[in-house]
């Protein structure tokens, strides 16, 4: 997703199989593709995201939910299909765990040209929940330093806050949590609070995303649908669709 907006957000149903880095969007896509971008089609530094709530915070919460759905993939199903109808299971977990990769040395002030080619192809290795683990723990580290959010980060389109940044990464790691479960088998209800969080957080980038061509088409769904069937289907998902 990027123009730099990172390779593979919560995008379309067709995309890359590639990592998922800072916002390349013509690479990357929040459709049920394969990407929900983590430097997202991005507010510049002079918006006023509204960033009522912890941007690390967020992003930790959601990163739980996808790292507990990669420790539940049974080794067969490395293979099997996924809401991102381009990717299997391996594949998604792979860009998500580049969108972690390029965290380290987002926050740290590198720039994409100074991390080049590093995270491009597969990071998984023989063995895909390691590499994941891994990746996300250097993450983690790195957001929790302080005033983390608070830093300017150089994505492909610019410069931006490194909050926004965190919460493109809160909203790529839930949708594709998601995905991650309904591929696996396993529980595909999110908690409601984070639900309520990414759709007012995607009430002000849809016009962005839907303008760089990153994500599908809504889905129609009922006028009573929950919260969380209208958050998936304005990412382009239905918990219906044949994987």
């Amino acid at each position: 997703m990027a123009a730099t907006v990172q390779q593979g957000q919560v995008g379309d149903r067709s995309g890359s199989s590639s990592g998922g880095g800072p916002f390349r969007a013509e690479e990357d896509s929040l459709a049920v593709t394969n990407d929900l971008p983590s430097v997202i089609l991005g507010a510049t530094m002079g918006s006023d995201p509204t960033m009522g709530s912890d941007p690390v915070g967020l992003y930790l919460r959601a990163a739980h939910i996808f790292d507990a759905h990669v420790r539940a993939v049974r080794h067969d199903q490395w293979g099997d299909p996924t809401p991102c109808s381009e990717w299997n299971v391996r594949q998604l977990v792979n860009h998500v765990t580049v969108e972690d990769l390029w965290v380290p040395p987002l926050l740290s002030g590198k720039t994409i040209a100074d991390v080049g080619d590093a995270y491009d192809g597969d990071q998984l290795g023989d063995d895909p929940a390691a590499a994941w683990s891994n990746a996300l723990a250097d993450a983690r580290q790195s957001v929790l330093e302080p005033s983390a959010a608070g830093r300017t980060v150089h994505l492909s389109y610019g410069d931006d806050r490194a909050g926004e940044y965190l919460l493109q990464l809160f909203a790529d790691h839930l949708i594709h949590g998601w995905d991650l479960a309904r591929a696996i088998g396993a529980s595909t209800s999110l908690p409601p609070e984070l639900v309520d969080e990414c759709a007012a957080y995607f009430v002000r980038m849809e016009a962005m995303y839907r303008d760089i061509g990153v994500i599908a088409p809504r889905v129609d769904v009922p006028a009573e649908a929950d919260p969380q069937t209208r958050l998936l289907a304005s990412f382009g998902r239905s918990a219906s669709d044949p994987l």
